[in-house]
């Protein structure tokens, strides 16, 4: 049986995820929640994402990249060619799933037919970038929990939205 996934992502009201390979803000509350909602847990993630997250093995994760560059695996780290591998893979260890990016990664994850728990921070604001997080409020999502926060630089909102499959 197939495990449900987390999808994991802090995006702008735009969708914006990155600009030139790095997150366009820097959130401290939001860092510490992902650092914190990903430890000890297999992330799966693009080869891209792994390279800009340099931390990716500590505090008991276990990655697994979906890139065709064998060179990138090493002890604690598997390598994968597609999303469906890397499922079937983690599918198999202790833990839950996270999904971490980036856009391709999760517009995969988002059209599989599976449960899904979207733990999304929502900056409320318009950011420039190179890199979105795909639309996801057309999908049929049960928002289980909310909280407001802000920073010197901006407003967000953490959610937790829920989707069973078949919906």
């Amino acid at each position: 049986m197939p495990k449900p996934l987390h999808l994991i992502v802090a995006c702008a009201e735009n969708r914006v995820i990155s600009r030139g390979g790095r997150l366009p803000w820097a959130i401290p509350e939001d860092w510490n929640f992902f650092k914190a909602q990903t430890a000890g847990q297999i992330v799966v993630l693009g080869r891209r994402s792994f390279a800009t997250w340099r931390s990716a093995a500590r505090d008991g994760r276990r990655p697994i990249v979906i890139t065709r560059d064998l060179a990138i695996a090493r002890d604690g780290v598997q390598v994968a060619s597609s999303l469906d591998t890397a499922l079937a893979f983690a599918d198999t260890l202790p833990g839950e799933i996270y999904i971490c990016g980036g856009e391709r990664i999760y517009a995969e994850a988002l059209a599989l037919d599976r449960p899904m728990t979207l733990h999304l921070t929502l900056i409320h604001a318009a950011v420039e970038g190179d890199v979105f997080f795909p639309e996801w409020r057309h999908l049929a999502w049960r928002e289980t929990a909310r909280r407001e926060s802000a920073d010197a630089n901006f407003r967000y909102t953490f959610f937790t939205l829920e989707k069973q499959s078949g919906l």
